[in-house]
């Protein structure tokens, strides 16, 4: 029998090579999915010896880790602002930087009492589902067209939000087909890496879809169908949010002039990350 406490060091030092200075982290992180306990639990339990189940799952969940499977897909779960989300294999991993994004929309939303909220590319619908959650006054629609993607956000849909969300299966390549109330905000994190250069990525990105991550030749294909087909229907006053690679913000941002005023903001990296649009 092992403790918690040697299932923990055993699981850092297995995962050193993996992930460096996470590797205590993702160590606690398996071992708390593996035996069903928060961080603090864990910790409280970490002179105890583990269930002989408990230590198979997780070395179980080791080995996946170890030959690239990325941790949150392992796990199944992953928080975006404070909030859980069911993540998998056939959807994009919600990131820190794209909560920045989040929580510029939910400023203006409040400071403009906006009601009806766009998500593009939805996902896991972590942008839209955190706004219907932060602002209880709006509506929100997630648009998503991939079927793993639109499983994993119905999943996400819960109970208590249903009445005011929507997940609709749509391309966002082309003009929307549905007969919906107009956006006062539209957000979107599109796939956004040249096609070029998906090779390259690390093993673990490449495990998501390549549909999440493929924005064509020059990365800015679904900014343009965006600027062409959905902000059309901004009413004046009205607001977008993107995000964008790190070198795309100046590009984004003239696809979006035409509509209104834009400005380009930094992540917390320091890196020109996200395009905003007052109309």
């Amino acid at each position: 029998m092992s403790t918690y406490s040697f299932l923990r060091g055993v699981g850092k030092k297995a995962l050193d090579g993996v992930s460096g200075a996470d590797a205590a982290f993702e160590s606690m992180e398996l071992l708390g999915a593996a035996a069903g306990l928060d961080r603090t639990a864990l910790l409280l339990k970490k002179d105890e010896e583990a269930p002989e189940q408990v230590a198979a799952k997780f070395y179980s969940f080791t080995e996946r880790r170890l030959k690239g499977e990325p941790l949150q897909y392992i796990i199944g779960t992953w928080d975006f602002c404070g909030f859980s989300y069911t993540v998998g294999p056939g959807v994009l991993i919600p990131r820190p930087e794209t909560e920045e994004l989040a929580f510029l929309c939910e400023a203006a939303i409040k400071k403009n009492a906006y009601k009806v909220v766009y998500d593009l590319c939805a996902g896991t619908g972590c942008i839209g589902l955190t706004l219907a959650r932060l602002c209880p006054e709006i509506e929100v629609r997630l648009f998503e067209k991939y079927p793993k993607a639109l499983s994993y956000l119905k999943k996400n849909v819960p109970e208590a939000l249903s009445r005011r969300v929507r997940v609709i299966e749509a391309d966002v390549l082309k003009p929307p087909r549905h007969k919906l109330p107009l956006p006062d905000l539209i957000v979107s994190n599109p796939p956004y890496i040249e096609s070029a250069a998906l090779p390259g990525l690390q093993k673990e990105v490449l495990s998501e879809p390549l549909t999440a991550l493929d924005g064509g030749d020059d990365g800015l294909t679904f900014y343009r169908a965006i600027a062409a087909h959905w902000l059309p229907l901004l009413p004046p006053g009205g607001f977008a949010a993107f995000e964008c690679g790190e070198t795309q913000a100046e590009a984004v941002s003239e696809l979006m002039k035409p509509f209104g005023e834009t400005e380009t903001l930094r992540d917390f990296y320091g890196n020109e990350r996200f395009v905003t649009l007052s109309r």
